[in-house]
C-alpha cells in the first residue's frame, strides 16, 4: 500500500511545513501555504520518459577528462544568438520569463519558424493548435519541419518527443505542464520543480536543447520556488513596457555564456524585429532648442548605446515638492539633486523635479550622472543644450566627476552617429588613443566645469 502524507508547502519559496502556517519563516510572505498530498513510493525517478533511457555513469579523474567546446545549435536570430552567448547549446535547459502579453511566446515561436533544417516540437499547454497557428500565420514565417501539439501531461509530452525526435523541444509554459506522480494542481511548487527535473534529465540524456516558457509573479521574478532557477542552465528575462514597442531579452544566468549581454528588439504587427543599432531608435532628433534634454553615452552590459534623458523642473505647486523618476533610480535622484544644491549652488528644495528616460528603458549605468544633472539644470534656467553634445560621466557627492568604464566604446557610438563633441571625465583621458579618435574631447574634473561648457554665462 502506498504511503501518503500531507504537508503544507509554501507557493512562493518552495519551503514545507507539517502545518498550516499564517507567515513563511523563510521567504516571509504571507498566506502562501497549500496543502498538498505526497505519495511516499512515487517519486520523481518514477517519471517516465517514454524510451529515453539515462545513460550510467562512473567517476573519472579530472585530469583523464578531455574538453571538447559546447555544440551550439544556431537560432536564426542574432540578438539571442548573442544573449546566449554564440547559439543553444545542445543539451542545454533554458528558461525565459517576462510578463504576460510582453511577447515571450511571439518570440520563442518566431525563432522556431525561423531555425531551417531543424524539427522542432512546440508543446503549448495554453494555446490550442488554431491559436498557435493564427499566430504562425502572422509573423509570415513558413517551417515545415515545425511540428506543434497542445498538452499538458509531461508524461505525454515525452511520448510526444520520442515520436518525433526534434531537434529542439519548446514547453510553454512550464507552469502549465503537470505530472501523474505528484497529486498538486497546476503551477504549484511540487508540479513545477518536479516536471522542471524531469525536464533536465530529458535533455541531458538524449543532448536535445529545451526551451521552457515561464511567468513572473508581481515582484518581477520567475513563478515558482527559487530551485527552478537552480535546476536550468540559463535564465532569461524579457523585458519592457507593454505601451512602448522595445523589448530587451537580458540573461540573469548563464551557464554558457555572459550575463552581461543585451538583446533588443521591436515589437511590430508581424513580430518582433531585431535591432541592431538602438542608438538611432532611442534618440528623436527633434529636441533642438528644447531645455531640459541631455543625450548621455551609455553601457547596457558590454553595447553601447546613446540614450536621450528628459528633465523638468518646475515650481511646486502644492507644499511638498515632488520627485518622480521613469527609467532611472529614483533613489540616485536624489542624491545628485543634492549634490546640485550643496557643491554647485542651485536651490532646487522647493521645486517639482520630474525626469525620463526616453523610449521606456530602464539604466543603471552611473555614467548617466552627468547627463541628468545637465538636463534638470537645463530646465532650471530654461536653455537648451547644444545638440551635436554627448555627454559621459558619474558625479560622485563631492561634486567630481569620476572616471567611467570602456569610454572608447562610447566615443565611438557618438562618432558613428553624427556627435562633434563629447564631455567626459578628464582622469580618462590619460588611457585614450587620441588619433583614433575624431570627435572633440572636452574634459572636465567637476560639475562646475562641465556647467560653464554648456551654458557658458548664462550659468
Amino acid at each position: 500500500m502506498a504511503k501518503t502524507r500531507s504537508v503544507y508547502v509554501c507557493q512562493n519559496c518552495g519551503v514545507d511545513s507539517p502545518k498550516w502556517i499564517g507567515k513563511c519563516p523563510s521567504c516571509g510572505e504571507w498566506n502562501t501555504f497549500v496543502e498538498e498530498i505526497i505519495h511516499k513510493e512515487n517519486s520523481s525517478s518514477k517519471i517516465s520518459m517514454a524510451g529515453f533511457e539515462p545513460i550510467k555513469q562512473k567517476p573519472v579523474l579530472i585530469s583523464s577528462v578531455e574538453t571538447q567546446a559546447e555544440e551550439r545549435t544556431d537560432t536564426s536570430c542574432h540578438e539571442l544568438n548573442r544573449v546566449l552567448g554564440g547559439g543553444l547549446v545542445n543539451g542545454s535547459l533554458v528558461l525565459i520569463g517576462g510578463e504576460p502579453g510582453i511577447g515571450k511566446s511571439t518570440l520563442v515561436l518566431q525563432v522556431v519558424l525561423g531555425m531551417k533544417g531543424k524539427r522542432t516540437l512546440y508543446v503549448s499547454g495554453e494555446e490550442s493548435v488554431n491559436q498557435l497557428k493564427m499566430r504562425a500565420e502572422r509573423l509570415s514565417h513558413k517551417d515545415p519541419d515545425c511540428y506543434i501539439v497542445s498538452e499538458t501531461s509531461l508524461e505525454q509530452l515525452f511520448v510526444h518527443a520520442q515520436n518525433v525526435k526534434p531537434d529542439l523541444l519548446i514547453v510553454d509554459s512550464i507552469q502549465t505542464i503537470t505530472t501523474e506522480s505528484i497529486e498538486s494542481s497546476p503551477g504549484s511548487v511540487s508540479q513545477v520543480r518536479e516536471c522542471a527535473a524531469a525536464l533536465l534529465r530529458f535533455c541531458k540524456t538524449t543532448n536535445i536543447p529545451v526551451l521552457l516558457i515561464g511567468h513572473i509573479n508581481k515582484e518581477g521574478s520567475i513563478a515558482g520556488p527559487k530551485v527552478l532557477e537552480h535546476i536550468v542552465d540559463t535564465v532569461l528575462q524579457f523585458e519592457g513596457d507593454q505601451h512602448y514597442m522595445y523589448r530587451i531579452l537580458r540573461p540573469i544566468k548563464n551557464r554558457f555564456g555572459s550575463t552581461s549581454e543585451l538583446g533588443i528588439f521591436e515589437m511590430q504587427q508581424s513580430g518582433l524585429r531585431e535591432v541592431s543599432n538602438p542608438s538611432e531608435l532611442l534618440l528623436s532628433q527633434n529636441h533642438e532648442g528644447l531645455s531640459g534634454v541631455a543625450i548621455a553615452s551609455a553601457i547596457e552590459g558590454i553595447r553601447p548605446f546613446l540614450i536621450e534623458v528628459q528633465a523638468l523642473v518646475s515650481s511646486a505647486a502644492y507644499g511638498n515638492p515632488q520627485r518622480s523618476s521613469t527609467g532611472f533610480d529614483l533613489r540616485r535622484l536624489n542624491m545628485l539633486l543634492a549634490v546640485l544644491e550643496k557643491r554647485a549652488g542651485f536651490k532646487l528644495a522647493q521645486k517639482d523635479v520630474f525626469l525620463n528616460i526616453a523610449g521606456g528603458i530602464k539604466v543603471n549605468d552611473p555614467a548617466i550622472d552627468l547627463a541628468i544633472i545637465s538636463a534638470i539644470l537645463s530646465s532650471n534656467i530654461d536653455i537648451a543644450i547644444e545638440q551635436h553634445v554627448c555627454m559621459a560621466g558619474e558625479v560622485g557627492l563631492s561634486g567630481e566627476i569620476r572616471p567611467i568604464n570602456r569610454l572608447e566604446q562610447r566615443i565611438h557610438e557618438a562618432e558613428k552617429l553624427g556627435f562633434r563633441k563629447m564631455i567626459i571625465p578628464q582622469v580618462n583621458l590619460k588611457s585614450l588613443d587620441l588619433k583614433k579618435i575624431n570627435i572633440e574631447l572636452m574634459q572636465v574634473r567637476k560639475v562646475e566645469e562641465a556647467f560653464r561648457m554648456l551654458f557658458g554665462k548664462n550659468k
